[in-house]
């Protein structure tokens, strides 16, 4: 089986980035042909500073790490190393509807969002689809934001395979419904693009001040509250354990669960959860160059298979002559 899926470089990673793919990568480094990469490229769409840009490239691929993926056990690169896809995107951008892509609701809600508009921000469906079918990818770990342009990658592969000849694998969405869309702070989707985050990697004073922002209403803490609206409880399921998430739930509907109590809590798991990855980002940060070594041999493994795909699409469409 393989697998694949990429994050962007265009900030702090943060716990959404986690229970939406990182987790799920990692899990199946034993079990599948795993495809992990940094998508520099897409992060173009909205990063227009090379420092940030380059930078966080290198901690992305060092917060991977840390959490631990293991490069001897998947292929994991970095998007732009691999120039044939955007050889590819070109190819399917001529086969992509203008009206599958005028659909997709991503580049509305980033538009409304204050994202600025561009070409790039438009067609970032068509280079997905390029990153998924060049590796012929079977499932694709997604969060619920990212189903659409999945079904735009699949429409697209089935498409160039009834013009051209079978030549994609047409790729199956991964979701779990648990972490499908993890809240942020505020509670809407937790996202960079929203400043709601909660980083994976941030220490200290600056995580108990994140986590002490979370939103809650004002019910008194003897009064019952409903879970399922709540923020803080959403956020607590993803960290405790069923057990404590029992007691939790208990609080809730009878009335007993102080939020600042419960914040604090939180900020405790946090710091259990990610704690000793924290140390292994440093160690990897203070050695760029091995860093670098790492993601120059994964891309020269993905571009291995990238160039079978791609030798393939350029003979069924007429580039080899």
């Amino acid at each position: 089986m393989k697998i694949l899926s990429g994050i962007q470089p265009s900030g702090q990673l943060h716990i959404g980035n986690y229970f939406g793919m990182m987790q799920t990568m990692i899990s199946h480094m034993e079990n599948a042909e795993l495809y992990v990469f940094i998508v520099d490229l897409h992060a173009l769409t909205s990063v227009h500073d090379r420092e940030k840009l380059a930078t966080g490239t290198l901690e992305a691929a060092a917060d991977f790490l840390a959490l631990g993926l293991d490069p001897d056990k998947c292929i994991f690169w970095v998007q732009s190393d691999v120039p044939e896809v955007c050889e590819l995107t070109w190819v399917l951008s001529t086969l992509a509807p203008m009206g599958l892509l005028e659909r997709c609701h991503s580049y509305k809600d980033k538009v409304a969002k204050g994202v600025a508009s561009s070409h790039g921000l438009f067609s970032y469906p068509v280079l997905m689809a390029a990153d998924i079918l060049l590796y012929q990818a079977e499932k694709v770990p997604v969060g619920k934001d990212q189903k659409q342009h999945l079904e735009v990658a699949r429409d697209i592969a089935i498409k160039f395979n009834n013009q051209y000849g079978d030549t994609f694998c047409v790729p199956e969405p991964a979701i779990s419904e648990t972490t499908a869309t993890v809240p942020g702070i505020d509670g809407q989707k937790m996202s960079k693009s929203y400043g709601n985050t909660i980083p994976i990697f941030l220490e200290g004073k600056q995580l108990k001040k994140r986590v002490m922002s979370i939103e809650t209403d004002a019910t008194p803490v003897e009064d019952p509250k409903n879970p399922d609206n709540c923020n803080l409880y959403k956020i607590m399921n993803l960290f405790a354990s069923t057990e404590r998430m029992k007691e939790i739930h208990t609080l809730y509907v009878n009335g007993g669960a102080a939020y600042g109590y419960l914040k604090l809590e939180l900020l405790d798991l946090l710091n259990d959860t990610f704690g000793e990855a924290r140390k292994k980002k440093q160690e990897y940060l203070s050695d760029p160059a091995s860093l670098r070594i790492i993601l120059a041999k994964g891309a020269e493994k993905a571009r291995e298979k990238a160039s079978v795909t791609l030798d393939l699409v350029r003979d069924r469409v007429g580039l080899k002559y």
